[in-house]
C-alpha cells in the first residue's frame, strides 16, 4: 500500500467507514481537529508516524 493509500485509509475512510465524515476525517472549517506534526513527511516514509513528536487535541497540545 502506498504512503498516500494508507494515511487516507487512517483518516478519511475510518470517518467515512464509522459513519461521522461530517465531523471528522479531513482538515476543513467546522470538523473536530486532532492534530500531529511529524520530523518530515510520511508520503517520503510512512515510519516517520511512528515517532510523533508533537500532538494536539481539540485545541490542547498534549506532546511537544
Amino acid at each position: 500500500m502506498a504512503e498516500m493509500d494508507v494515511i487516507v485509509s487512517a483518516t478519511i475512510n475510518a470517518a467515512d467507514l464509522i459513519g461521522m465524515s461530517d465531523s471528522i476525517g479531513t482538515i476543513e472549517p467546522g470538523k473536530l481537529a486532532d492534530i500531529i506534526a511529524v520530523g518530515s513527511s510520511p508520503l517520503d516514509d510512512i515510519a516517520e508516524l511512528l515517532d510523533v513528536p508533537f500532538v494536539m487535541k481539540s485545541g490542547r497540545v498534549f506532546r511537544q
